[in-house]
């Protein structure tokens, strides 16, 4: 009997634990007698027959790491039906019967492009935002508000010792997860998340004079990218209060660094799903976590369903973030 051969990649913007998703595909498949090949660049390096073979030790040392060991790229021609075609024809020049895929929602869509046109596709949700409808949590989230809220925590040493303001940018354009979370985990007096409309007077200006006139003097402000110019929102701050304000954007630094634990163990239970899944000729699937369980979902039905934003934490940040 023919040797199986699969293929995994990681596409879209890198989130840490990636690397823990790809050893656990390569590993698990290996373990049974599936031939495994890697793809670099993302969707990208699919239609350019970007690819190369992995074996146990292509992924030896690198659980550990942040960012990407296959690497990652937007793709353009892979958007095209004609840059489709092509990647399905790599597919069967290398006998590839079925492709791990790992990343955010451009990802997912990407791996039910390919389903569409006849390769099986599981993919594996990687991104820091937090912001894929169909699973509790995506790889990648928990290594970056750990991130952010060290960062946070740097900038409070400054702002307290100089009774300051101080706005800080996280990541989270259309998601407000990270803002949320390391909101919370700061004591932030404010939050602002794009899911819910904020009234500057009463969102930021009555709860600092409220903080100020419990006896605090400095103030944290976390704000998720997709709210709007945090250096406009300091300045406001400042001009109203008349207390020194400064904005800083966190950035690229929350995809970096040494994944935690939680990514790490996720990635990899996720990784495992996947390589089983694609093993027994399955395609068309996410793999997800849903009350602290790794299942498995109908890919095309995964993004079709709508994101619902935590409210009821929302409620307690605002009520203890005080």
């Amino acid at each position: 009997m023919e040797q199986k051969t699969i293929a995994v990649l990681t596409s879209g913007g890198d989130a840490p634990g990636m690397n823990a998703a790809v050893r656990a595909v390569v590993r698990t498949a290996i373990a049974n007698d599936v031939h495994v090949l890697g793809v670099r660049c993302g969707f990208d390096g699919l239609v350019n027959g970007n690819i190369m073979p992995m074996d146990l030790r292509s992924v030896s040392d690198t659980i550990q790491n942040g960012g990407t060991i296959l690497q990652t790229a937007r793709s353009p021609v892979f958007m095209t039906e004609a840059g489709q075609m092509q990647a399905v024809e790599i597919c069967k020049k290398y006998q590839i019967s079925g492709v791990a895929v790992i990343g955010g929602d451009g990802s997912f869509k990407g791996a039910e492009a390919l389903c569409k046109h006849g390769i099986p596709c599981v993919a594996i949700p990687g991104t820091i935002d937090n912001d894929i409808a169909c699973t509790d949590y995506t790889i990648g989230f928990d290594t970056a508000m750990n991130t952010a809220v060290e960062m946070v925590d740097r900038l409070r040493d400054t702002t307290e010792s100089h009774n300051r303001c101080s706005v800080v940018e996280v990541m989270g354009r259309r998601c407000g997860d990270i803002a949320l979370e390391t909101g919370i985990a700061v004591g932030a007096t404010c939050i602002l998340v794009p899911e819910i409309k904020y009234e500057f007077e009463r969102d930021i200006l009555n709860r600092m004079e409220f903080t100020k006139k419990t006896g605090k003097h400095h103030f944290i402000v976390v704000v998720a990218e997709g709210v709007g110019r945090v250096s406009e929102i300091a300045q406001q701050i400042e001009m109203h209060t008349g207390i020194e304000t400064r904005a800083t954007v966190l950035g690229h630094v929350q995809r970096g660094g040494s994944p935690t634990v939680r990514d790490r163990v996720i990635a990899s239970q996720m990784g495992v799903q996947a390589a089983k899944l694609l093993q027994e000729g399955i395609g068309n699937r996410a793999v997800v976590m849903r009350d602290a369980k790794i299942l498995h979902v109908e890919l095309t039905e995964a993004l079709k369903m709508k994101r619902a934003f935590n409210h009821n934490l929302y409620q307690i940040a605002m009520m203890i973030s005080i």
